[in-house]
Protein backbone atom coordinates (compact mmCIF):
# COMPACT_ATOMS: atom_id res chain seq x y z
CA UNK A 1 0.00 0.00 0.00
CA UNK A 2 1.19 3.39 -0.17
CA UNK A 3 3.63 4.68 2.55
CA UNK A 4 1.85 8.04 4.32
CA UNK A 5 5.14 9.67 4.68
CA UNK A 6 3.53 12.18 7.11
CA UNK A 7 2.15 10.03 9.36
CA UNK A 8 5.92 8.98 9.87
CA UNK A 9 7.40 11.93 9.98
CA UNK A 10 4.86 14.89 12.05
CA UNK A 11 6.64 17.90 10.38
CA UNK A 12 4.86 16.78 7.03
CA UNK A 13 1.63 16.88 8.02
CA UNK A 14 -0.45 19.43 6.88
CA UNK A 15 1.68 20.49 4.39
CA UNK A 16 1.81 20.65 0.64
CA UNK A 17 3.96 20.46 -2.45
CA UNK A 18 3.70 22.19 -5.50
CA UNK A 19 4.75 20.12 -8.76
CA UNK A 20 4.53 20.89 -12.01
CA UNK A 21 2.95 18.41 -14.29
CA UNK A 22 3.29 18.68 -18.66
CA UNK A 23 3.48 22.32 -17.54
CA UNK A 24 0.84 22.32 -15.50
CA UNK A 25 1.04 23.54 -11.59
CA UNK A 26 -0.20 20.73 -9.13
CA UNK A 27 -0.49 21.13 -5.46
CA UNK A 28 -0.78 17.99 -3.16
CA UNK A 29 -0.06 16.68 0.24
CA UNK A 30 3.57 16.09 1.21
CA UNK A 31 4.09 12.27 0.96
CA UNK A 32 2.19 11.98 -2.11
CA UNK A 33 3.91 10.15 -4.53
CA UNK A 34 4.26 11.75 -8.19
CA UNK A 35 1.41 8.84 -9.08
CA UNK A 36 -0.96 10.59 -6.87
CA UNK A 37 0.11 13.65 -7.94
CA UNK A 38 -0.63 12.90 -11.68
CA UNK A 39 -4.21 11.18 -10.68
CA UNK A 40 -5.22 14.39 -8.58
CA UNK A 41 -4.08 16.18 -11.84
CA UNK A 42 -6.16 13.90 -14.35
CA UNK A 43 -3.18 12.50 -16.17
CA UNK A 44 -4.05 8.56 -16.88
CA UNK A 45 -0.33 6.77 -15.64
CA UNK A 46 -0.19 3.13 -16.65
CA UNK A 47 0.20 0.84 -14.02
CA UNK A 48 0.99 -2.57 -13.80
CA UNK A 49 3.07 -4.22 -10.51
CA UNK A 50 0.99 -1.32 -8.62
CA UNK A 51 -1.93 -1.65 -6.61
CA UNK A 52 -3.44 0.71 -4.17
CA UNK A 53 -3.23 -1.88 -1.22
CA UNK A 54 0.21 -3.00 -1.61
CA UNK A 55 3.76 -1.37 -1.41
CA UNK A 56 4.89 -0.38 -4.14
CA UNK A 57 8.30 -2.50 -5.64
CA UNK A 58 9.27 -0.60 -8.82
CA UNK A 59 9.25 -4.19 -10.99
CA UNK A 60 7.40 -3.11 -14.11
CA UNK A 61 8.62 0.15 -14.76
CA UNK A 62 6.02 0.66 -16.75
CA UNK A 63 5.05 4.18 -14.94
CA UNK A 64 7.81 5.56 -15.29
CA UNK A 65 8.25 9.72 -16.03
CA UNK A 66 11.20 12.23 -16.58
CA UNK A 67 11.72 14.24 -13.62
CA UNK A 68 14.26 17.19 -14.56
CA UNK A 69 17.17 17.15 -13.45
CA UNK A 70 17.25 12.89 -12.69
CA UNK A 71 19.36 11.30 -14.85
CA UNK A 72 17.37 7.93 -15.07
CA UNK A 73 12.91 7.74 -15.43
CA UNK A 74 11.45 7.63 -12.47
CA UNK A 75 8.57 4.80 -10.94
CA UNK A 76 5.90 7.60 -10.41
CA UNK A 77 4.33 5.17 -8.23
CA UNK A 78 6.51 4.80 -5.27
CA UNK A 79 8.54 8.23 -6.14
CA UNK A 80 7.30 10.98 -3.27
CA UNK A 81 6.43 14.43 -4.96
CA UNK A 82 8.61 16.70 -4.06
CA UNK A 83 8.43 20.20 -4.11
CA UNK A 84 9.36 22.29 -7.31
CA UNK A 85 9.28 19.31 -9.28
CA UNK A 86 8.99 19.52 -13.00
CA UNK A 87 7.66 16.02 -14.48
CA UNK A 88 7.20 15.14 -18.20
CA UNK A 89 4.56 12.38 -18.28
CA UNK A 90 4.52 12.05 -21.85
CA UNK A 91 7.99 12.95 -23.18
CA UNK A 92 9.50 10.78 -26.64
CA UNK A 93 11.79 9.17 -23.70
CA UNK A 94 8.73 8.21 -21.42
CA UNK A 95 7.01 6.77 -24.21
CA UNK A 96 9.31 5.17 -25.74
CA UNK A 97 10.34 3.54 -22.44
CA UNK A 98 6.68 2.16 -21.39
CA UNK A 99 6.23 1.03 -25.06
CA UNK A 100 9.55 -1.38 -25.07
CA UNK A 101 8.46 -2.49 -21.32
CA UNK A 102 5.15 -3.31 -22.74
CA UNK A 103 6.81 -5.25 -26.05
CA UNK A 104 8.82 -7.55 -24.24
CA UNK A 105 6.14 -7.80 -21.51
CA UNK A 106 4.19 -8.79 -24.69
CA UNK A 107 6.57 -10.97 -26.48
CA UNK A 108 7.55 -13.34 -23.36
CA UNK A 109 4.01 -13.68 -22.08
CA UNK A 110 0.46 -14.80 -23.03
CA UNK A 111 -1.56 -11.46 -22.28
CA UNK A 112 -4.45 -13.24 -23.61
CA UNK A 113 -6.27 -12.69 -20.47
CA UNK A 114 -5.12 -9.14 -19.69
CA UNK A 115 -6.86 -6.71 -21.21
CA UNK A 116 -5.74 -3.64 -19.23
CA UNK A 117 -2.09 -4.48 -20.33
CA UNK A 118 -3.49 -4.93 -24.14
CA UNK A 119 -5.11 -1.44 -24.21
CA UNK A 120 -1.87 0.10 -22.80
CA UNK A 121 0.28 -1.70 -25.58
CA UNK A 122 -2.49 -0.42 -28.10
CA UNK A 123 -2.06 2.90 -26.42
CA UNK A 124 1.50 3.07 -26.62
CA UNK A 125 1.77 1.30 -30.33
CA UNK A 126 3.93 -1.46 -29.13
CA UNK A 127 4.38 -4.34 -31.58
CA UNK A 128 5.04 -7.71 -30.02
CA UNK A 129 5.71 -8.69 -33.78
CA UNK A 130 8.65 -7.15 -33.93
CA UNK A 131 10.85 -9.55 -31.30
CA UNK A 132 11.59 -12.97 -31.98
CA UNK A 133 7.79 -14.46 -31.90
CA UNK A 134 8.87 -17.80 -30.54
CA UNK A 135 10.78 -16.81 -27.12
CA UNK A 136 7.81 -17.30 -24.82
CA UNK A 137 9.49 -17.56 -21.40
CA UNK A 138 7.54 -20.81 -20.56
CA UNK A 139 5.06 -23.42 -21.85
CA UNK A 140 4.12 -25.31 -19.58
CA UNK A 141 0.45 -26.87 -18.32
CA UNK A 142 -1.44 -24.81 -16.55
CA UNK A 143 -1.16 -26.17 -12.50
CA UNK A 144 -4.68 -27.37 -11.11
CA UNK A 145 -4.00 -28.84 -7.71
CA UNK A 146 -7.44 -28.73 -6.67
CA UNK A 147 -10.75 -26.90 -7.05
CA UNK A 148 -10.38 -23.09 -5.89
CA UNK A 149 -7.72 -21.52 -7.94
CA UNK A 150 -5.18 -22.54 -10.56
CA UNK A 151 -2.14 -21.33 -11.88
CA UNK A 152 -1.12 -20.54 -15.36
CA UNK A 153 2.47 -19.85 -15.11
CA UNK A 154 2.26 -18.89 -18.91
CA UNK A 155 0.17 -15.78 -18.33
CA UNK A 156 2.87 -14.44 -14.99
CA UNK A 157 4.76 -10.87 -15.84
CA UNK A 158 6.20 -10.81 -12.64
CA UNK A 159 4.97 -8.21 -10.75
CA UNK A 160 5.96 -9.64 -7.54
CA UNK A 161 1.66 -8.45 -6.48
CA UNK A 162 0.93 -12.11 -5.26
CA UNK A 163 3.86 -12.71 -3.78
CA UNK A 164 3.85 -9.33 -1.64
CA UNK A 165 -0.48 -10.14 -0.72
CA UNK A 166 0.90 -13.95 0.38
CA UNK A 167 3.60 -12.17 2.72
CA UNK A 168 4.22 -9.11 4.76
CA UNK A 169 1.26 -7.48 3.10
CA UNK A 170 -1.52 -9.27 3.91
CA UNK A 171 -1.67 -13.08 4.63
CA UNK A 172 1.90 -13.70 5.70
CA UNK A 173 2.36 -17.19 4.96
CA UNK A 174 4.82 -16.96 2.74
CA UNK A 175 3.43 -19.77 0.21
CA UNK A 176 5.24 -18.59 -2.94
CA UNK A 177 8.33 -16.67 -3.74
CA UNK A 178 10.59 -15.78 -6.55
CA UNK A 179 12.27 -19.08 -7.68
CA UNK A 180 15.35 -19.40 -10.00
CA UNK A 181 17.27 -16.72 -12.06
CA UNK A 182 17.19 -14.81 -14.99
CA UNK A 183 15.22 -16.63 -17.93
CA UNK A 184 14.20 -19.33 -15.30
CA UNK A 185 12.86 -16.66 -12.79
CA UNK A 186 9.32 -17.59 -11.83
CA UNK A 187 7.09 -17.72 -9.20
CA UNK A 188 6.78 -21.08 -6.85
CA UNK A 189 6.11 -23.15 -4.43
CA UNK A 190 8.63 -24.14 -1.53
CA UNK A 191 10.59 -26.77 -3.68
CA UNK A 192 7.79 -26.43 -6.09
CA UNK A 193 5.25 -28.43 -4.15
CA UNK A 194 1.84 -28.62 -5.08
CA UNK A 195 0.00 -26.23 -3.37
CA UNK A 196 -1.76 -28.83 -0.85
CA UNK A 197 1.73 -29.53 0.24
CA UNK A 198 2.62 -25.97 0.65
CA UNK A 199 1.99 -23.42 3.32
CA UNK A 200 -1.05 -21.97 1.53
CA UNK A 201 -3.82 -21.38 3.57
CA UNK A 202 -6.20 -20.85 0.87
CA UNK A 203 -6.71 -17.09 0.73
CA UNK A 204 -6.88 -16.10 -2.31
CA UNK A 205 -5.34 -12.68 -1.70
CA UNK A 206 -2.71 -13.59 -4.88
CA UNK A 207 -5.49 -14.03 -6.86
CA UNK A 208 -7.56 -10.45 -6.05
CA UNK A 209 -4.14 -9.14 -7.35
CA UNK A 210 -2.70 -10.80 -9.82
CA UNK A 211 -2.83 -8.43 -13.42
CA UNK A 212 -3.24 -11.34 -15.85
CA UNK A 213 -5.47 -14.19 -14.76
CA UNK A 214 -2.29 -16.05 -14.12
CA UNK A 215 -4.11 -16.78 -11.08
CA UNK A 216 -7.43 -17.09 -11.18
CA UNK A 217 -10.76 -19.12 -9.71
CA UNK A 218 -11.29 -22.40 -10.89
CA UNK A 219 -14.97 -21.97 -11.68
CA UNK A 220 -13.45 -18.79 -14.24
CA UNK A 221 -11.00 -21.39 -15.66
CA UNK A 222 -13.89 -24.01 -16.35
CA UNK A 223 -15.85 -21.58 -17.66
CA UNK A 224 -13.58 -19.71 -19.93
CA UNK A 225 -12.36 -23.36 -20.81
CA UNK A 226 -16.19 -23.86 -21.91
CA UNK A 227 -16.50 -21.00 -23.86
CA UNK A 228 -18.98 -19.81 -21.31
CA UNK A 229 -17.63 -16.98 -19.30
CA UNK A 230 -19.42 -13.96 -20.28
CA UNK A 231 -17.69 -10.89 -18.23
CA UNK A 232 -20.10 -8.29 -19.77
CA UNK A 233 -23.18 -9.62 -18.78
CA UNK A 234 -22.20 -10.65 -15.07
CA UNK A 235 -23.48 -8.19 -12.35
CA UNK A 236 -21.45 -7.51 -8.90
CA UNK A 237 -23.17 -7.06 -5.80
CA UNK A 238 -21.58 -6.06 -2.43
CA UNK A 239 -22.53 -7.26 0.84
CA UNK A 240 -20.96 -8.08 4.23
CA UNK A 241 -19.31 -11.96 4.67
CA UNK A 242 -21.79 -13.94 7.00
CA UNK A 243 -19.03 -16.44 8.40
CA UNK A 244 -18.06 -13.70 11.09
CA UNK A 245 -18.28 -10.04 13.40
CA UNK A 246 -15.55 -8.33 11.26
CA UNK A 247 -17.80 -7.33 8.82
CA UNK A 248 -15.67 -7.93 5.90
CA UNK A 249 -16.91 -6.91 2.19
CA UNK A 250 -17.56 -8.94 -0.43
CA UNK A 251 -18.00 -8.12 -3.90
CA UNK A 252 -20.28 -11.02 -5.64
CA UNK A 253 -19.71 -11.74 -9.11
CA UNK A 254 -22.81 -13.40 -10.32
CA UNK A 255 -23.58 -15.12 -14.22
CA UNK A 256 -26.55 -17.14 -14.70
CA UNK A 257 -27.89 -16.37 -11.35
CA UNK A 258 -24.96 -18.77 -10.17
CA UNK A 259 -21.74 -16.75 -7.98
CA UNK A 260 -18.57 -17.41 -10.41
CA UNK A 261 -16.67 -15.34 -8.05
CA UNK A 262 -16.01 -13.57 -5.04
CA UNK A 263 -13.27 -10.47 -4.55
CA UNK A 264 -13.29 -7.50 -2.21
CA UNK A 265 -13.09 -3.72 -2.71
CA UNK A 266 -9.44 -2.77 -2.29
CA UNK A 267 -10.58 0.71 -0.72
CA UNK A 268 -12.36 -1.26 2.00
CA UNK A 269 -11.16 0.09 5.56
CA UNK A 270 -11.34 -3.65 6.90
CA UNK A 271 -10.23 -6.01 4.32
CA UNK A 272 -8.22 -3.68 2.27
CA UNK A 273 -9.17 -5.66 -0.73
CA UNK A 274 -7.69 -8.97 1.35
CA UNK A 275 -10.01 -11.69 2.44
CA UNK A 276 -9.71 -15.11 4.13
CA UNK A 277 -10.40 -18.55 2.38
CA UNK A 278 -14.06 -18.46 4.01
CA UNK A 279 -14.85 -15.08 2.92
CA UNK A 280 -13.20 -15.90 -1.01
CA UNK A 281 -14.11 -19.42 -1.23
CA UNK A 282 -16.60 -20.71 1.19
CA UNK A 283 -20.09 -19.18 -0.56
CA UNK A 284 -21.03 -22.56 -2.34
CA UNK A 285 -23.58 -23.40 0.23
CA UNK A 286 -25.72 -20.36 -1.47
CA UNK A 287 -26.56 -22.64 -4.45
CA UNK A 288 -26.23 -25.78 -2.43
CA UNK A 289 -29.39 -27.86 -3.20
Amino acid sequence: MTTDWSSLDPALADTTVSVTIDGASVTVPAGDTILDACTAHGVDTPTICYAENLTPVNACRVCVVEVEGNRTLVPACSRPAEDGMEIQTDSERVRHSRKMVLEFLGTTNDLSEAPAINAMSERYDADITRYATDHARFDQDVKIDDDLYIRDYDKCVLCYKCVDACGEEAQFTFAIAMSGRGFDNRISTEFDVTLPDSACVYCGNCIGVCPTNALQFKTEFDLRRAGEWREDEQTVTRTVCSYCGVGCNLELHVQDNEIVKVTSPADHSVTHGHLCVKGRFGWKYVSAT
